[in-house]
């Protein structure tokens, strides 16, 4: 998006055109109502087999820049509906959809598919630290070295040493969070949750910059869920109340921490585009980190006022997930045979060598599968104009048109936010 307007008046025309044909797309998508279409039922497809597609250019545009990157994604996410649902009708292991509280895709994705796409995601990341452990050690070895003879890696990286500073640092502060949370809460618990919440926060910083990396989408939620179960498994024994509060402020840390992983690398990606300096924009995120509470606890607290969290006009589906899963391990409901079969599944697709497959499968196990179908329809036009019009054309002209996609319904999005707020005063 901004390489595309200084490139020249002709991508930046084709970026306008981009974003008005979005936001007028999704004006009228949120006006009407029309945010999902269900092709599937229009069609007789049956219903365990998920045919909604989610109204957005947006997710055309971005599915259209991450290109190939994204096509195991797309694959993960038609094997769960077209694949494994069928399969579990055919033999019979589907409930009847008159017994379900809610549709068939939405247990289907809660109950099997998004738990296994966890796993999926855990296990791959863990094979690819495994695989890459020795680049990892030369790279911080390089990075040693450079900044001790002061090559010209190290001009352009933060010191080295300041990463030695943050990972004690985030121990010490999750500690902190831990023994404050309650009362009950001890400094061997303490300990053992800041502990395994740093070494969480770096296995989980590798799953979401990796899949945002390569595919614009990151499981910051699942994550989160995870941390929460770990630290909710630490202070079981202190008594319902005590573990809750615990655990969510001691994860509410640990998910803001990994943020910044998806965070970091959106602006490293667009910084090697348009060739900023990473140091440089490292700083800039030190710097502005402490504006981000502000503005969002604020807005929180004004869209509460107006509407209430969790009410029709303002759900929480987030924190209706974490509730419901808190819930259940408390009362010893834990999918732990998925976690641990997605895991398997996720190592063995990220030991066959073909980068971050295990997590990007995974991702497509995870995300709705409206999501996905939409996102096919972006991965599809950039393989057919890479084939019928070249490679060049594709990133002079149809990347100028995504990038506005993705403004467009970007800033509609926006408006469509601010009028909320104003109109609930």
């Amino acid at each position: 998006i901004l390489k595309s307007p200084g490139a020249g008046v002709k991508k930046a025309m084709m970026l306008i055109g981009g974003a008005l044909l979005s936001g007028l797309v999704h004006f009228l998508s949120q006006y009407i109502g029309f945010e999902n279409w269900n092709l599937g039922a229009a069609i007789g497809m049956p219903e365990y087999m998920n045919g909604i597609w989610y109204v957005s250019l947006l997710t055309v545009g971005v599915a259209y820049i991450a290109g190939k990157g994204g096509l195991f994604f797309i694959i993960g996410g038609f094997v769960c509906y077209w694949i494994l649902a069928p399969l579990l009708s055919t033999f019979g292991y589907l409930p009847d959809p008159a017994t379900l509280e809610a549709s068939m895709p939405t247990y289907l994705r809660e109950t099997l598919f998004r738990p296994v796409g966890i796993g999926m995601l855990i296990g791959g990341a863990l094979m690819g630290i495994v695989l890459a452990l020795p680049l990892i050690v030369s790279a911080v070895k390089s990075m040693q070295m450079s900044s001790k003879i002061k090559a010209s890696i190290s001009m352009d990286e933060m010191p080295i040493k300041l990463l030695y500073f943050a990972v004690a640092g985030a121990g010490i502060l999750l500690l902190v969070i831990a023994i404050n949370s309650t009362q009950e809460m001890g400094y061997f618990r303490g300990i053992i949750m800041a502990v395994l919440g740093t070494l969480w926060i770096w296995i989980a910083g590798v799953i979401l910059a990796e899949a945002i990396g390569r595919t614009n989408w990151s499981p910051l939620s699942g994550m989160t869920l995870i941390a929460v179960t770990i630290f909710i498994i630490i202070s079981s024994g202190l008594g319902d109340s005590a573990a809750i509060i615990s655990s969510v402020m001691v994860g509410a840390a640990a998910c803001v921490a990994m943020a910044q992983a998806t965070d970091l690398m959106m602006d490293l990606k667009t910084g090697y585009l348009v060739g900023a300096i990473p140091r440089e924009q490292q700083k800039g995120q030190f710097l502005a980190t402490w504006l981000g509470p502000i503005v969002i606890m604020s807005l929180i607290y004004v869209l509460h006022e107006a509407y209430g969290l969790g009410s029709e006009r303002l759900p929480a589906p987030q924190g209706q997930a974490l509730a419901s899963m808190i819930t259940g391990i408390l009362g010893g409901d834990v999918p732990l045979a998925k976690y641990l079969a997605g895991t398997g599944l996720g190592a063995l697709l990220s030991a066959t060598g073909v980068g971050g497959l295990g997590i990007i499968v995974g991702l497509g196990f995870y995300l709705p599968f409206n999501i996905v179908l939409t996102y096919t329809i972006g991965t599809l036009l950039r393989l057919f104009t890479n084939w019928k019009y070249g490679q060049r054309w594709s990133d002079e002209v149809g990347v100028p048109i995504a990038a506005g996609l993705i403004v467009g319904e970007a800033l509609i999005g926006v408006g469509f936010a601010l009028y909320y707020i104003f109109a609930g005063f």
